[in-house]
């Protein structure tokens, strides 16, 4: 039977005529869908099996009590898309197998004994500036707590959203930035061009994390899924709406959050240019 295959969120969904805020805003889908292969599957699984030949250590993590949940994951993908594992590996050595199997990038969270969930594994080959070592084995409120107004506003219902994951079900939701580079793997150890006053709309990237949460009901885990879309941003040029909305998000975007994602000082470039 047809899967269907994976389509990214249309940039019209992506801005609604609003001011930027934070929120969560979920839609149902399929994880086999989500998880599977793409048109582009061949060139983005050579470029993650670099990633974790060169430095398997940087671009993932197990730790033990991650282990039941990444079985889990495993057969999941076996029954979705036909994943075969390799003989004799290690834990680790299956984490980096699932890692060079799947386009998206994954993470394993597990609520542990006192109530908090924790990030305890995965493979993460296409970060967007941040560093897999730094939060393994941390809490979701830890993982957040560089998001300004993340936990304050969002962290109780984050929580309750996700011990209140269904199986079978993939929840979705889309995340933002901009970057000078069409680079999947931002891994803030390489030296990629920054954003700043003198970029051009023609460096410019609208960076996009397709994410999905699926509940793992045999091991009481979280397998979580990030694919990254790039769109050059001088296409929304030829959009006038949709250019509008997005300075309309951008503009209103606070200040705190700006620098977060590292657009403050070409926040006013840009608007600029795709006003003009």
């Amino acid at each position: 039977m047809d899967q269907g295959c994976f389509e990214p969120t249309p940039l019209a969904d992506l801005f609604p005529h609003e001011d930027y805020r934070l929120q969560m805003r979920f839609t149902r889908g399929r994880p086999e869908v989500f998880f599977g292969p793409t048109a582009t599957h061949a060139e983005v699984i050579a470029e993650r099996k670099r990633w974790l030949t060169e430095s398997p250590e940087t671009y993932s993590a197990l730790l033990e009590p991650g282990e039941p949940l990444l079985l889990e994951a495993t057969e999941l993908s076996r029954r979705w898309h036909g994943f075969q594992s390799p003989l004799n590996l290690t834990p680790a050595g299956l984490c980096r197998a699932l890692g060079s199997f799947w386009e998206a990038d994954f993470l394993l969270l597990k609520a542990d004994g006192d109530g908090e969930i924790r990030l305890v594994g995965g493979c993460l080959c296409f970060p967007s500036h941040w560093r897999l070592a730094d939060k393994i084995g941390k809490p979701i409120e830890f993982i957040h707590g560089p998001v300004p107004g993340l936990n304050e506003n969002l962290g109780a219902s984050i929580h309750k959203f996700l011990t209140a994951l269904k199986p079978g079900v993939a929840s979705q939701r889309v995340n933002w930035g901009l970057s000078r580079s069409a680079e999947l793997n931002q891994h803030p150890d390489r030296t990629l061009p920054r954003l700043d006053t003198t970029v051009s709309l023609d460096e410019v990237w609208l960076r996009v994390e397709e994410q999905a949460l699926v509940a793992l009901p045999a091991s009481g885990g979280i397998l979580f899924g990030i694919r990254i879309v790039n769109h050059p941003l001088s296409e929304l040029r030829e959009d006038p709406l949709l250019a509008a909305r997005f300075c309309q998000a951008l503009a209103t975007m606070p200040e705190g959050m700006a620098r977060y994602k590292n657009l403050l000082g070409a926040r006013p470039v840009l608007i600029e240019m795709l006003t003009r």
